[in-house]
């Protein structure tokens, strides 16, 4: 299924509309190969679209598509990418976990077992540490990079 209307289809199942300008937003986050900022992601929608989109809008959107779990914000870099479980049928139990390729920014979502959570915050507890965000986001080099 296209993930468009994928996302339109989970937009309708939580009783709210994935508006054209929502569309073409979440349009420009899945045609990015990297994770980008809000003004990025602006100057992609202005570009592409009919009439200015303000970033104070673009913002707004992007609240609104991570609400509905379509998009991810990336706490290290402040830098927003699409979700690319839009399309799955069935519901992800972890917290999404990110691989941020240091060259080309390339951003890999990937499963992290909950035991694996769960490990690390065992970890940081013995240290007297209380983790106030689960979502994990490691740096390194990516296979094309390599």
């Amino acid at each position: 299924m296209d993930k468009i209307l994928s996302a339109e289809q989970k937009c309708a199942d939580n009783g709210v509309k994935l508006t054209k300008r929502r569309k073409q937003v979440l349009t420009a986050l899945l045609e990015c190969n990297a994770a980008v900022s809000a003004y990025e992601l602006t100057e992609l929608c202005n570009q592409q679209g009919e009439t200015a989109m303000p970033a104070m809008s673009v913002y707004r959107i992007l609240d609104f598509l991570e609400g509905q779990s379509l998009v991810h914000r990336l706490s290290t870099t402040n830098k927003y990418i699409a979700c690319s479980h839009i399309s799955c049928d069935h519901t992800h139990f972890t917290r999404p976990q990110f691989l941020i390729c240091n060259d080309c920014t390339r951003v890999q979502e990937v499963d992290v077992t909950s035991e694996t959570l769960s490990a690390i915050e065992r970890v940081a507890a013995d240290v007297g540490f209380n983790l106030s965000d689960k979502q994990l986001e490691v740096s390194g080099t990516c296979s094309n990079c390599k």
